[in-house]
């Protein structure tokens, strides 16, 4: 007893000051621990979901054939098929802030990464193509979703390194797609040739993806504000928020709130004027523009390894072109936006890259195989007209209220109007028994697209078009 006394009387006598300041510093460092902690598993889940965000579509692209002669599915219902992401997005991503505001956007995304790797391992053994619609349809609303509700997360996470983040997420989106793409029919071949193998084995990154966002289920863990930014960032509309396509896309939402307030209590008292979008000129040409583009883009993610491959391009290389193109958007995603803040008139990069998609698609229908490489290199040039796209919007409103509502008009009425192309496509393909319609189609598109594009792009904004 007494050895312990001197110990004790030390306890005794050590200002309270003292232990408190220990105490704080305690809990400072291990809050900051935690902090860091939930900052990394944040980045990989970000990373992860954007990985998974369009192999769904790519997959299904390489091996269209396969999936056709299984299940028996005529050139129309396949040509249905692949205007099911674009309907997908436009109907499912509405959901996406009123599920956030109810469960945290964390556990939305979580859910989304758990439909998305449900749908891809359901949709082969379903059994007919009802089956493989509503697993893929399953897969798609997890797309959606995620679409919608990452940049934010993005924004509100990372304030501070917002455009090195988005950068990642881009470019980890820009990796799935293409490698969905390239190495979809190699591993079908490794594992016994079966398509649904083939397609099925994509569930397992979406599985991998799920695993980051559990902690943000169970503790409901979600940057202060993150869900009524997404509200204010559709101008309070929930029904506004149609998700980016492209893909890597949504990064108008996340520019839209990057111009909102910080805080909860900002964003409570923060009201958008409302703008009458139909008014104005400038805003149905960047929705036309930009479902002409999605037309575009979605055309070629479902179509344009079956050309291939119909002009004699083995499997395997068809799914590599494919690839090339996808991957051309990730170095010019960075350089086209860039130019395009520095010209009062945007219309002359719409022509540039327009004319890389007649000149491509002239390709297609002449020598699809001899120079194979250069048509899907010029194809992935014309479809960098989406981060142009994105780009125009931020630069045709003069408000942060002005661009998020504008940005939803814009894509809201852009996906419906690129619904109808790849069907078209495909009832072409079926009727005419080849590809040189569908190709005259895809180049017919392409002149609307140069010249919506082109009166999008002039110095104007919509304010000024249409304010009440």
């Amino acid at each position: 007893m007494m050895g312990l006394m001197p110990s004790e009387e030390t306890r005794t006598m050590t200002p309270p000051t003292v232990r408190s300041s220990a105490a704080h510093d305690a809990g400072k460092a291990a809050g900051g621990s935690t902090r860091a902690w939930t900052m990394r598993l944040l980045v990989l889940g970000i990373v992860l979901s954007a990985l998974n965000l369009r192999p769904a579509i790519t997959s299904l692209g390489a091996l269209l054939e396969e999936v056709r002669d299984g299940l028996g599915m005529s050139g129309s219902v396949a040509g249905l098929l692949t205007s099911v992401p674009p309907l997908c997005f436009a109907v499912f991503g509405v959901m996406a802030p009123r599920l956030a505001r109810r469960f945290g956007a964390g556990a939305v995304v979580c859910a989304g990464m758990v439909a998305i790797a449900t749908g891809l391992l359901i949709r082969p053994y379903a059994g007919g193509t009802a089956g493989f619609l509503a697993g893929s349809a399953l897969a798609l609303m997890g797309i959606a979703v995620s679409n919608v509700l990452m940049p934010v997360m993005v924004k509100h996470w990372f304030p501070d390194r917002v455009g090195s983040m988005t950068g990642l997420y881009s470019m980890a989106l820009a990796l799935g797609t293409a490698l969905a793409a390239a190495v979809t029919v190699p591993l079908t071949d490794t594992l016994g040739g079966s398509w649904q193998t083939g397609l099925a084995l994509w569930a397992g990154l979406a599985v991998a993806a799920v695993l980051p966002w559990l902690p943000f289920v169970r503790g409901r863990v979600t940057a202060p504000g993150a869900e009524k930014a997404l509200e204010a960032a559709t101008g309070g509309d929930a029904s506004a928020a149609a998700p980016s396509v492209g893909d890597r896309s949504a990064g108008d939402l996340d520019e839209a709130a990057r111009t909102q307030a910080a805080t909860p209590a900002e964003h409570a008292r923060v009201e958008a004027p409302r703008l009458r979008m139909a008014r104005s000129r400038t805003a149905w040409a960047l929705a036309v523009f930009f479902g002409l583009q999605a037309t575009a883009a979605y055309i070629t993610m479902g179509w344009m390894a079956q050309i291939f491959r119909d002009a004699g391009v083995p499997a395997g290389t068809a799914g590599l072109l494919l690839a090339v193109t996808m991957v051309m958007g990730v170095p010019l995603a960075f350089v086209i936006p860039r130019l395009a803040t520095r010209l009062p008139h945007q219309g002359p990069i719409v022509l540039a890259l327009g004319v890389c998609g007649l000149v491509g698609y002239a390709g297609l229908y002449l020598a699809p195989a001899a120079g194979a490489w250069a048509w899907a290199v010029l194809l992935g040039i014309a479809n960098c007209a989406f981060p142009l796209a994105l780009t125009m919007v931020g630069m045709r409103a003069r408000t942060g209220p002005g661009v998020a509502q504008l940005s939803a008009f814009a894509q809201s009425t852009g996906y419906l109007i690129s619904i109808p192309g790849p069907l078209l496509v495909g009832v072409l393909y079926q009727h005419s028994g080849g590809w040189g319609l569908p190709i005259a189609l895809m180049s017919a598109l392409m002149i609307p697209q140069m010249v919506v594009g082109f009166l999008a792009g002039r110095d104007r904004t919509v304010e000024d078009e249409a304010a009440r």
